[in-house]
């Protein structure tokens, strides 16, 4: 079980995102959803992340059903509440490597399972780098460590200094070596 290391914090992350990506019929979990879960969990207190959690899902390109769905009279929360109960518990889920393909991390809840894309995994693998738990600031690093995934796009776009972000998220990984 991956998850072991994961504080409380970094697994609601994970978990959040998880299920934004599922909620959003998604193949599979990538950088976008964990930066989400990120932004909505906010397990780290690091006073460079400002970046507004409906700023990020809008450019994250994962769309919010609610404002469509009130529209026709359904509350989505309320619809949430009577079937998911539980589902967002991170004690739920867990996130676990193939034996057959080790590349392939896969994570596994009640609500469904999603394949995490190489972006993704690659946040995973960079978090869990180094000794000790895995937290929201090491989640956060795992992001920003590659240039590719998005991460930093969308963090600059909703006005995250993102240099200095950077900077701040650095500290506890040093800390940790």
């Amino acid at each position: 079980m991956m998850f072991t290391r994961f504080t409380e914090g970094a697994r609601r992350a994970v978990v959040a995102g998880g299920i934004h990506a599922l909620d959003a019929g998604r193949p599979a979990l990538d950088a976008a959803p964990i930066l989400l879960g990120l932004a909505e969990v906010q397990p780290f207190a690091l006073k460079h992340f400002t970046a507004d959690p409906a700023e990020v899902r809008r450019l994250a390109g994962l769309p919010d059903p609610r404002e469509l769905l009130a529209t026709l009279g359904i509350d989505l929360d309320e619809v949430h509440r009577r079937t998911r109960a539980g589902a967002d518990d991170p004690r739920r889920w867990s996130l676990r490597r193939s034996r057959v393909r080790p590349l392939r991390l896969t994570l596994y809840g009640p609500l469904g399972s999603l394949p995490l894309t190489p972006a993704a995994r690659k946040v995973v693998e960079v978090a869990k780098s180094r000794p000790g738990p895995v937290t929201g600031e090491r989640l956060l690093w795992g992001l920003l460590a590659d240039g590719t995934n998005g991460a930093r796009r969308i963090l600059r776009a909703a006005g995250v200094d993102v240099a200095a972000l950077v900077r701040e998220a650095a500290i506890p990984a040093r800390r940790a070596a």
